[in-house]
C-alpha cells in the first residue's frame, strides 16, 4: 500500500468523520476528497475501502464509474466544454477543435505547465446561448474560436 501523504490522510479522515454513518456514505465521502483535493488519489482508496467495510475494488469502481471523478490533479483552470446536442448545432465542434489544438491536450488531459484541464460536459442549462464552456468557475455562452482566445488570455493572465 503506497504511503498516503498528509493532505491525502487529512481530506480522507476529514470526509469519513463527516458522512461514514451515513447510508449510501461513499459517493459523499469521494466528492468531499475531490474538492478538497482536486481529485481522488489512489492512496484515498485503500482507508475508505477499509472505513465502509468495501473492497478496494468497489471504491475504484465508483470512482472510474463516475465521469466527475478525476484520478489526477486538475490543471490551475478546469475548462469544461458542452457537448450536448444544442451546442454542437451551432458550432460546438469547431470550439472544441479549436480548444484542443491551441492548448494542445486531448479532453481528460492537462497542458504541460499544468495550467489548463480540457474535461467534456454533457449539459451546461445554458443552451440558449449555444455553445458554452466554463472556464474555472465562469459559464461563457455564444463561444467562438476568437472568444475562447480571449478567455484564455485572461484566464493566463489572472484576470
Amino acid at each position: 500500500m503506497p504511503v498516503r501523504s498528509e493532505p491525502v490522510t487529512d481530506a480522507v479522515e476529514t470526509a469519513l468523520a463527516r458522512h461514514k454513518e451515513r447510508p449510501g456514505a461513499l459517493l459523499p465521502i469521494l466528492h468531499d476528497v475531490q474538492h478538497t483535493l482536486g481529485y481522488v488519489p489512489d492512496d484515498a482508496i485503500p482507508p475508505i475501502a477499509l472505513a465502509l467495510n468495501l473492497s478496494r475494488a468497489e471504491v475504484h469502481g465508483v470512482v472510474s464509474f463516475y465521469h466527475d471523478f478525476r484520478h489526477a490533479a486538475p490543471g490551475k483552470v478546469v475548462i469544461k466544454v458542452c457537448r450536448a446536442e444544442s451546442c454542437q448545432a451551432v458550432g460546438g465542434d469547431t470550439v472544441i477543435a479549436h480548444l484542443k489544438r491551441t492548448l494542445g491536450i486531448e479532453f481528460g488531459q492537462t497542458t504541460a505547465d499544468g495550467q489548463f484541464t480540457l474535461e467534456p460536459v454533457y449539459c451546461l442549462g445554458n443552451c440558449a446561448l449555444s455553445p458554452a464552456l466554463v472556464i474555472g468557475s465562469e459559464i461563457h455562452g455564444r463561444a467562438t474560436p476568437d472568444r475562447v482566445d480571449e478567455l484564455l488570455r485572461a484566464a493566463r493572465s489572472g484576470a
